[in-house]
């Protein structure tokens, strides 16, 4: 089991990061574009960015900036960015990343190395690993336990399951997944860990025979046993809105995919694209949330995005 990232990353490659939109307004308009009126009208209603997953006013309620700011040991990296580097320079790209100032990873892909191994890599670069990603069939089959321990040995606490097979996306499929992800939680709970989680896509939010696909698997899986890494680009180009989904399920996202979307709805480094990040992270403590893993899906120079999205988050007030 390598801990296999399954992803449609194929989507959407074209054009580079340029900075946000200023405005409101031009957001709307923008994402508008990117998504379809009907799309960008519901993220952003009258007052809010086309993406603004969140309130256009500060906590207060007069417009001011936030106060909180993400806290520095859950600032990390989803080892996905980095996946180049890492398949020629593994131990080296984990101590760039820890000399930049991340905390922690996500780990995706092995590249030739165990658990242990990898493990070894991430505590000599001074960093923490605190979830993997494992395919939808060894979690729900026999190769649960494996994954487990693996985790165990990475020093992680969540399993996360990044993608299920195409032929499950039903209503139906999404209900199949929920009963085998509530086992999966089970198992890892009664193992130490925490939630087993699941990581979302744009087609995960799509509705199909009047349901929301992603809304089953929120809605029938068990808090206490299943939670999401929450993947706030794939949300908005779902359709979806991460500050609304925190807000009415507190508690259930305790890690962030966060990654940032081109004004022609590329990805982007994070800070210079169009996704109004301290609006949704407004809602961010009341959904859970314990990490925010910087991801961009087809980096140029990764560690130019690492270091860009970095330094927007560690300033980052919200």
């Amino acid at each position: 089991m390598n801990g296999r990232h399954e992803t449609d990353h194929g989507a959407d490659r074209s054009g580079g990061p340029r900075r946000p939109l200023n405005s409101a307004m031009g957001r709307r308009a923008l994402l508008a574009g990117v998504l379809g009126a009907g799309t960008a009208a519901a993220l952003g209603g009258a007052a809010g960015p086309a993406a603004a997953a969140g309130p256009a006013a500060g906590p207060d309620g007069c417009g001011r900036p936030g106060k909180r700011r993400i806290p520095p040991g859950g600032l990390g990296m989803h080892l996905y960015t980095m996946r180049g580097p890492l398949a020629t320079d593994f131990a080296g790209t984990l101590q760039q990343l820890s000399d930049i100032g991340y905390a922690t990873v996500g780990v995706s892909g092995r590249h030739g190395h165990n658990a242990r191994q990898i493990r070894g890599m991430i505590d000599d670069a001074g960093l923490s690993a605190v979830l993997e990603h494992v395919g939808y069939g060894t979690v729900a089959g026999s190769g649960l336990p494996q994954a487990i321990e693996d985790v165990h040995t990475l020093g992680g606490q969540w399993v996360v399951v990044p993608s299920l097979p195409g032929n499950m996306h039903t209503p139906a499929g999404f209900r199949e997944a929920a009963r085998a992800l509530n086992e999966a939680g089970r198992a890892c709970r009664d193992a130490g860990l925490q939630q087993v989680l699941f990581h979302n896509h744009g087609s995960d939010h799509a509705t199909v025979d009047g349901e929301v696909l992603f809304d089953i698997l929120v809605n029938e899986t068990d808090p206490h046993l299943v939670g999401f890494e929450f993947d706030v680009f794939w949300a908005v180009r779902g359709g979806a809105d991460p500050y609304t989904y925190f807000r009415r399920h507190p508690g259930r996202f305790p890690a962030l995919h966060v990654k940032d979307m081109a004004p022609n709805g590329d990805f982007a480094d994070v800070g210079s694209g169009v996704l109004d990040f301290p609006g949704m992270f407004r809602g961010a403590q009341r959904g859970g949330v314990r990490q925010w893993l910087v991801e961009h899906d087809n980096p140029s120079d990764p560690f130019a995005t690492a270091r860009n999205s970095y330094e927007y988050l560690a300033a980052l007030r919200y």
